[in-house]
């Protein structure tokens, strides 16, 4: 794939005229924020220092300081403070965003005509990778190589469904990946079988790096691309800051490469791809706080089963659907316990993505036998979690666990899980009430790409426990309060990454990360919340996006 990496650092670069950091007034606002307690804070003004922090909240009626280095004036428009995404990935973001785009889809056929017009439009690319394709919404209809090779036969194409979880194959890239009916699938994959016994082209969980391993490493260039693309979806959205989890040392180098090149806007808390990753990147320990607190690796992500859509969670009793299957362990206890050990040891934090209820009991198991050995202020992260049996609340209090929600996508499997799980298990999914009545700490995800990262649609899911105005509530009574749900996407995320002394509230000593939105989050209707628009997006005190006027 070749993108037009030179010419996207030199647009970024030019996006925006922002003022160098000095002493600065954003003034005339009407502000609104929480303070460490969760109290609503109103304000008029943002007092900002040269380093880009907070230095004082003003009032309508406080005096304004006479020298100033510059001042802004808004006019009026609503500020709050920039929002943190606790889960996502960064670069298959901007990839998503530079490929073949199948989100928009509602049938099988038409996606296959979307395909053969985009290999036509693009006849170099020697593979065509894309995805965001969603069989729910072909009513049903799984793709297959067969339907694929149709459309495409004269190159490799390899494409991935929207949660991230199958693979889908023409016939081209299982002969480049060497995949034949004798090719069995890993521990915590699938492999597709036509009748006759030959792979039909998916690929779910591990099985899909039987394919993805031989995709051509992508170029620096390409890597420039598609980090500029991944940081413009976040910042016009208002996502000032999130967790990468999984970050490759690929991905590192373009970070830094970025950020050395005055590129890096956002906030990247990384979570390497694996112990070995973390170890080369930072050695032994986290990195510090780099580039005024844009980047720090400071944990390391592990799969421990797989979705509730493929029957990949790891459930306590069999599945309501299927009672032959309760999933399986991507990670038997003593390995999962190891790689917890290899990286605790180093003061890594560790972030597990359990789906079923028995991936968290066992995560919840090694975090206890562990927690003798590495005391201190760990944090185990919990990443997705759609499935908890209450009766692990209590564990979850104890071991002090941060729990990594996604409400938007937890809301949309709503009917999956009550077909997976039948109506006895369905206490336990997405029970965010629960979960903070436990003690545990709450963060909300987008998981992007799988997801938009859309800050205000997992706000409004949080406190109404549905998707659209029309739609009644599911199980509303384990929702959390606005207020509640806002901490989840400021404060809760930061704390979640390490970075609750740094940035997650508007207040002084923190970094002054805010955006300039079209009303007031409080005050909005559920369904005007969901369609809020932001209108500048401001990192450390400068404006690093702004929504352009028709």
């Amino acid at each position: 794939m070749k993108f037009a990496g030179r010419a996207a650092l030199a647009a970024f670069a030019l996006l925006l005229p922002v003022p160098a950091l000095a002493d600065a007034l954003i003034d005339n606002v009407s502000g609104v924020a929480l303070d460490g307690k969760g109290r609503t804070v109103r304000f008029t003004g943002i007092l900002v220092s040269p380093e880009g922090k907070v230095t004082r909240l003003l009032e309508k009626g406080d005096k304004r300081p006479k020298k100033l280095d510059w001042r802004a004036d808004m006019n009026g428009r609503i500020a709050i403070p920039g929002m943190v995404d606790a889960g996502g990935h960064f670069m298959e973001l901007g990839f998503r965003t530079l490929a073949l785009d199948l989100s928009g889809t509602r049938s099988l056929s038409e996606a296959l005509t979307k395909i053969a017009q985009y290999a036509a439009q693009n006849p170099d690319r020697p593979w065509i990778l894309g995805g965001g394709w969603n069989a729910a919404q072909w009513g049903g209809r799984e793709p297959g190589a067969a339907e694929l090779d149709i459309a495409v036969g004269d190159r490799p194409v390899w494409l991935i469904s929207a949660d991230g979880q199958t693979g889908w194959a023409n016939s081209a890239a299982m002969k480049a990946a060497g995949v034949t009916a004798a090719t069995k699938a890993p521990l915590g994959g699938t492999v597709g079988r036509t009748g006759a016994g030959a792979p039909n082209g998916v690929f779910t969980g591990t099985a899909q790096q039987l394919i993805a391993g031989m995709l051509p490493r992508a170029a620096p260039r390409d890597m420039n691309a598609a980090f500029l693309k991944a940081q413009e979806a976040l910042l016009s959205r208002g996502v000032t800051a999130a967790a990468d989890l999984g970050t490759s040392l690929d991905d590192w180098l373009t970070y830094r490469r970025m950020a050395d090149l005055g590129l890096l806007r956002v906030r990247l808390m990384s979570y390497a791809d694996g112990v070995d990753t973390a170890l080369r990147v930072a050695g032994q320990g986290p990195t510090p706080w780099l580039y005024d607190d844009r980047l720090r690796m400071g944990g390391i992500s592990l799969r421990l089963d797989g979705p509730l859509s493929s029957r990949g969670a790891w459930l306590k009793a069999p599945y309501a659907d299927a009672p032959q299957s309760s999933g399986a362990p991507l990670l038997p206890d003593t390995q999962l316990l190891n790689l917890m050990s290899r990286g605790a040891m180093d003061e890594y934090q560790l972030a597990i993505r359990a789906t079923g209820d028995r991936a968290v009991a066992q995560v919840l198991d090694a975090i206890a036998e562990l927690g003798a050995t590495y005391k201190g202020d760990r944090r185990w992260r919990i990443e997705g979690a759609r499935v908890i049996d209450p009766a692990d609340l209590p564990a979850l209090q104890s071991a002090g666990v941060i729990a990594a929600m996604a409400p938007v996508a937890q809301l949309e499997d709503r009917a999956l899980a009550e077909a997976r799980l039948g109506a006895a298990r369905v206490s336990g999914v997405a029970a965010w009430r629960a979960l903070l009545g436990s003690g545990a700490r709450l963060a909300f995800a987008s998981e992007f790409p799988a997801g938009p990262p859309n800050p205000f649609a997992l706000w409004a899911a949080g406190f109404t426990r549905t998707l659209s105005d029309g739609q009644p509530g599911w199980r509303v009574e384990a929702g959390v309060s606005r207020i509640e749900a806002w901490q989840a996407l400021t404060s809760g995320g930061a704390y979640a990454g390490f970075g609750e002394q740094r940035f997650g509230l508007l207040q002084p000593g923190y970094r002054a990360d805010f955006l300039i939105v079209d009303r007031d989050p409080l005050t909005a209707p559920a369904d005007q919340l969901r369609m809020t628009q932001v209108l500048e997006t401001w990192v450390g005190g400068e404006k690093v996006w702004e929504r352009k006027q028709r």
